[in-house]
């Protein structure tokens, strides 16, 4: 059961690498099987590592509370601004494609891990974890909106250089994440709480997001402006996370150092 996650998070990277050489109605296919690996792979990990509180935390806070927050999105603008979907992404329910809530299941877990390791306060790890994953958003939502698969209204005020998309939506995103994050703790308990070796796909997971989001759109999406914006803001979040890996990493080559003959 171990091989699961990384063989989940195999078919995931080769679906992601195959998107940029796609176009038309294999790229939305690409898409969805993306997102459908992707949350297998969280939801699984949740449950197996860390049992079942966890993954019905997961699943409550992201899937549930994400497809509330987007059906109200899409019904009144608030909190992203008035914003609809394409018919691209598959069968929509209140206007949302089933999809998307499944999307932000995936990465709310990652995120929380990953911020697992880089603190162990718990409201500097809900801080960290939301700002990862809204900044994450700052890859997904200027890659989808090129693509057709959903369209702002009046997108302005927005980004230098990431046009079609108001600043409102990354705050709005920014807070949902926080309250996403602060019930995802309080409903996982200490479970989720403390590190595990285990955590290895997730982390290799979070950690390709961030780098291969921020090659694709520099090189292969023709989307340098959110592959700047993602690659500093997501970079807050994420590069920490390298440095306390490697620490990690390097202590035990050195305590076998000093212990040697």
């Amino acid at each position: 059961m171990r091989a699961v996650p990384w063989f989940l998070l195999g078919g995931l990277v080769l679906a992601q690498i195959c998107y940029p050489l796609t176009e038309g109605g294999v790229r939305a296919g690409l898409t969805v099987a993306t997102v459908l690996i992707g949350v297998v792979l969280s939801v699984s990990h949740a449950l197996l590592r860390r049992g079942p509180r966890a993954a019905v935390a997961l699943v409550g806070t992201a899937m549930l509370g994400g497809f509330a927050v987007e059906a109200v999105g899409v019904a009144t603008g608030f909190p992203f601004g008035t914003y609809d979907y394409s018919g691209q992404l598959g069968p929509k329910l209140l206007g949302v494609p089933l999809i998307i809530p499944l999307a932000w299941t995936w990465m709310a877990w990652p995120a929380w891990l990953a911020a697992g390791r880089v603190t162990r306060s718990r409201p500097v790890r809900i801080a960290v974890a939301a700002a990862g994953l809204a900044a994450w958003d700052l890859f997904l939502d200027p890659q989808m909106v090129a693509e057709g698969y959903w369209r702002w209204h009046d997108p302005v005020p927005a980004l230098p250089g990431v046009p079609g998309i108001p600043i409102g939506n990354y705050l709005g995103w920014l807070g949902f994440a926080v309250v996403l994050m602060t019930a995802l703790s309080a409903a996982a308990g200490r479970v989720a709480s403390a590190p595990a070796d285990s955590d290895a796909p997730m982390l290799a997971l979070w950690l390709w997001t961030y780098f291969s989001s921020v090659l694709a759109h520099a090189v292969f999406l023709n989307l340098p402006g959110s592959a700047v914006w993602g690659g500093v803001l997501m970079g807050v979040a994420v590069l920490p996370l390298v440095w306390r890996l490697r620490a990690a990493a390097s202590a035990p080559a050195e305590h076998a150092t000093e212990n040697s003959p």
